[in-house]
């Protein structure tokens, strides 16, 4: 492993420890962390849910608010934790967070639930996601190579997302006309839609949002660089272990419940989606708020085990099979010892 770089002291309101300070301030380091995800998760809930329905009461098609609004929406602590930690001065955890964040999409998020139950992926078409979400990953990794992710690289990436969004779009009013369904504009059918939910409320939920998401962000932002610090490891790797599993801690927990109510049959589509999104979203405006540079040790292991966590999916989504408990076992274990390995 390359030598670390020295992790920078944070200025501003919420500068958490300075070096040398006590056990006491550990144990509100990690506070702060579980804190700071918590608001997170609880905030980005909220900001979806009251932007959904004013979308739909605005008379924004369904179809529109599902591409957009909910899938923006649901990245949307991921973005924040990305856009705070550019802003504080240390950018490998920004781009340290989205990458391990979709190694463990694979290894943990699929690994975990297919111990519990067996996952049936055969069931659901996945192909043409799986091919989108390779170029996004070979995309990111060339541009990646030119040493630092700038605003034109962060236009290219919002441009791709764009694409891929477009054909998303044609595809499901191709698929609705074959089959003359209008589910797309079911409200009941998207993530957040309340069709009860009033004016007063929907404020709330947009103001509880918006608050709650920055103020999150700069938690877990503050924590994880100070705990770095204690471990004298680079916020890089914070960002690739601690900060990654955090953000991806609500599809674990959403995928295991549905495994254990048998029902995780989609979860492949779902992690392919994130995925795509991670990369090609919030990189894409993380990179247009400043410069992102791309420290050398990323090209030493993590992007190889984030392209090759994703061609594990090969088996799974051209040939049929099954995710079973000795995949997930194995899927699991990988992603322990990628996590060991980053950490030393």
């Amino acid at each position: 492993m390359p030598e670390m770089r020295p992790i920078p002291d944070r200025e501003g309101p919420l500068l958490l420890r300075r070096p040398g300070s006590g056990g006491a301030q550990v144990i509100m380091d990690w506070i702060y962390v579980a804190l700071g995800l918590v608001i997170l998760l609880l905030a980005g809930d909220s900001l979806v849910k009251g932007a959904v329905n004013l979308s739909l009461r605005l008379g924004v098609p369904a179809l529109i608010v599902s591409l957009t609004i909910v899938a923006f929406g649901t990245s949307a602590p991921e973005l924040l934790v990305s856009v705070s930690a550019i802003l504080d001065g240390v950018a490998g955890l920004a781009l340290g967070n989205v990458v391990g964040s979709n190694t463990a999409n694979i290894l943990l998020v699929l690994g975990v639930p297919a111990i519990i139950s067996v996952m049936h992926t055969s069931e659901h078409d996945t192909r043409a996601s799986f091919v989108q979400m390779i170029a996004a990953t070979l995309l990111f990794i060339v541009l990646c190579s030119f040493g630092t992710l700038e605003w034109w690289t962060g236009l290219i990436l919002l441009a791709a997302l764009a694409a891929m969004l477009l054909h998303a779009a044609r595809e499901t009013m191709r698929h609705q006309k074959a089959t003359a369904l209008a589910a797309a504009d079911n409200e009941d059918e998207i993530e957040g839609a309340d069709p009860d939910l009033g004016w007063p409320k929907i404020i709330v939920f947009l103001v509880l949002g918006l608050i709650g998401l920055p103020l999150g962000a700069e938690l877990l932002v503050g924590g994880s660089v100070n705990i770095a610090r204690t471990l004298g490891v680079s916020e890089t790797a914070i960002g690739l272990t601690l900060v990654a599993v955090g953000t991806s801690l609500p599809e674990l927990a959403t995928t295991v419940m549905a495994a254990i109510r048998r029902q995780a049959d989609v979860a492949i589509g779902n992690v392919i989606g994130s995925n795509m999104f991670n990369l090609l979203g919030i990189i894409g405006v993380a990179s247009l708020v400043g410069p992102i540079p791309v420290d050398p040790m990323f090209f030493q292991l993590d992007l190889w085990v984030m392209l090759g966590a994703s061609l594990l999916l090969i088996p799974f989504v051209f040939f049929g099979k099954d995710i079973g408990r000795t995949w997930g076992i194995v899927l699991s274990s990988l992603y322990l010892a990628y996590l060991v390995i980053s950490l030393t």
